[in-house]
């Protein structure tokens, strides 16, 4: 999308994308005050009153002044990326709460016209998840599922790589700039997605790692896919924070059991007593979804 062809609160929100100080709720807040009252054009101080920016106000008035219009333009020429107003923008995300207002990306843009299946888990998996993997994925990309997971080691980083040697397409979706690989042990991977696959994110180029954007990061894999599938997750498993979102977005949620000696899986077989389907194979996952 060309930055000259968008409209003035679509620039409004690139360059509060940039700020300091506000967050996405903030933005939002914007947002529903322009589409109420179509202002012309928004000041530091109107921004600050609107949004209710009250702790951060300095460092939010600094960086919106410091951002000019040929600024912004200079840092948005070289990345791709979609507003919540673009007919290109993924319809589900437009459900969740509080939507991404900008989505960055690189690579094939068209596999959001796929239906996608998420398949999360742990980062210090065990190689049951990569024989569960290899027994379910292959099945699944033949069905044209695009597998949708976050680009972090263990199930996240097979999820993808099964699903690429499966022959199959998939969305990596990451919680930092698209110029920053996270973890190192991805860069491969990473590459690769960039320039045959896809990958997301809702923060531009430069932005660092931070804790807090890993939840975040969290919904929008659970709202991009149809379903979400649980792998060796422990108890307090980040991945539980996924497939409890998909639960409350009305999408379902498959578990994967495993043995009950360390602790390995008890996400998964909590979240199994809570009412997610039980997966022992393929299609148990299939019978529940539509057949493309």
């Amino acid at each position: 999308m060309r930055y000259e062809e968008l409209s003035m609160i679509e620039k409004m929100v690139l360059k509060l994308t940039y700020c300091k100080g506000i967050g996405l709720i903030g933005k939002w807040k914007i947002v529903k005050f322009y589409e109420k009252f179509h202002a012309e054009k928004f000041f530091a101080e109107d921004v600050i009153q609107i949004a209710q920016i009250n702790q951060y106000k300095g460092m939010f008035r600094d960086s919106f002044r410091s951002i000019s219009d040929d600024w912004l333009q200079e840092k948005l020429q070289h990345q791709q990326y979609v507003t919540w107003l673009s007919p290109d923008y993924p319809q589900e995300l437009l459900e969740l709460p509080y939507p991404p207002l900008v989505i960055f990306y690189e690579g094939n843009l068209a596999l959001l016209e796929y239906p996608r299946l998420a398949f999360v888990g742990a980062r210090q998996s065990t190689n049951y998840s990569v024989q569960v993997l290899h027994k379910l994925l292959p099945t699944i990309v033949k069905r044209r599922f695009v597998i949708v997971s976050g680009l972090a080691k263990g199930v996240d980083r097979m999820s993808h790589e099964i699903a690429i040697r499966s022959g199959g397409s998939t969305i990596g979706v990451v919680g930092c700039g698209l110029d920053i690989c996270y973890p190192r042990e991805v860069t491969a991977l990473f590459g690769e997605m960039k320039k045959n696959h896809l990958v997301l994110s809702e923060y531009p180029q430069g932005t660092g790692i931070k804790k807090h954007h890993f939840p975040m990061r969290n919904r929008i894999i659970a709202g991009l896919s149809k379903a979400t599938c649980v792998i060796e997750a422990k108890e307090r498993s980040g991945s539980l924070i996924t497939a409890q979102l998909a639960l409350d977005y009305g999408k379902d949620v498959f578990a994967i059991p495993g043995e009950i000696l360390t602790g390995q899986s008890d996400g998964c077989h909590r979240l199994i007593q809570d009412g997610a389907k039980c997966v022992i194979s393929v299609q148990d996952i299939l019978e529940d979804l539509p057949d493309f």
